[in-house]
C-alpha cells in the first residue's frame, strides 16, 4: 500500500522534528516539503509508524504493509491550503519510483482519511487525485449506473471499514471533493460503481 498524509502542523521544522522523536512513536517513509524537497525518514524495508488504528480491505495491521508519505501542509486545524506545484511534481515522482519498485496495485494508494476516516480527514480535498491517476497512481473512476441502496456494500468491497460511520465522507473527500457531506446519493454510488467496475 502507498498511504498519503499531510503533516497538519504550523511549519516543515515542527513537522520534521516530531517525525524524527522517537517519544512521539509516528513517523513515515517520507516527507516532501512544499519546495519539492523529498527527505528520505525510513527505509522502504522498514515499518514505519504513520497509519495509527486503520483498516483497508480487511488488514488493519497497515503499517506493516504500506509506504507512508508525508505531505507539509498545515492541515485543516493550521490553514489548510492547496498543494504546491513543486510539491505535488515531487510526489508524482517519488510514487511512481516506488509503484515501480513494489507491487502496489491502483485500488491501494490512498489517503490516510480513507484508512482512519473516523479520526483522520488528510490529504484532504484540496489534493489533485486525478492528477496522481492521469500518471498511473491510483484510480480515478468514471461513473457507472448504480443504486444508492448498495453505497454501504461498495465502500466496504473497495476497501472502507465495513463499521465506519465515516467511511461515506472518506470517500467524498477523495473521489467528490465537491461535497462532502457524508449523505448517500446517486453521483456517489456511479462513483463507487465505477471504482467497482472500471472501464
Amino acid at each position: 500500500m502507498l498511504v498519503l498524509h499531510y503533516t497538519g502542523m504550523k511549519t516543515a521544522e515542527a513537522a520534521l522534528e516530531r517525525l524524527c522523536d522517537p517519544a512521539a512513536q509516528v513517523s513515515a517513509h517520507y516527507m516532501i516539503d512544499e519546495d519539492g524537497t523529498i527527505l528520505r525518514l525510513v527505509d522502504e524495508s522498514r515499518r514505519a509508524w504513520h497509519a495509527g488504528v486503520a483498516h483497508w480491505r480487511g488488514h488493519s495491521d497497515v503499517n506493516s504493509r504500506s509506504i507512508g508519505i508525508e505531505l507539509v501542509n498545515p492541515g485543516h486545524e493550521h490553514g489548510y491550503r492547496p498543494f504546491p506545484e513543486a510539491q505535488v511534481a515531487a510526489l508524482i515522482d517519488l510514487a511512481s519510483s516506488i509503484i515501480a519498485r513494489h507491487p502496489i496495485s491502483a485500488r491501494n494508494v490512498v489517503g490516510h482519511s480513507d484508512i482512519a476516516p473516523d479520526r483522520k480527514t488528510d490529504p484532504g480535498e484540496l489534493f489533485d487525485w486525478p492528477r496522481l491517476a492521469a500518471r498511473g497512481i491510483g484510480f480515478w473512476p468514471a461513473e457507472r449506473d448504480a443504486d444508492i441502496a448498495a453505497i454501504p456494500a461498495m465502500l466496504q468491497q473497495y476497501g472502507y471499514a465495513p463499521d465506519s460511520e465515516a467511511a461515506l465522507s472518506a470517500f467524498q473527500r477523495h473521489f467528490r471533493p465537491s461535497r462532502i457531506d457524508g449523505q448517500p446519493d446517486t453521483e456517489c454510488a456511479r462513483l463507487l460503481a465505477g471504482l467497482l467496475k472500471p472501464a
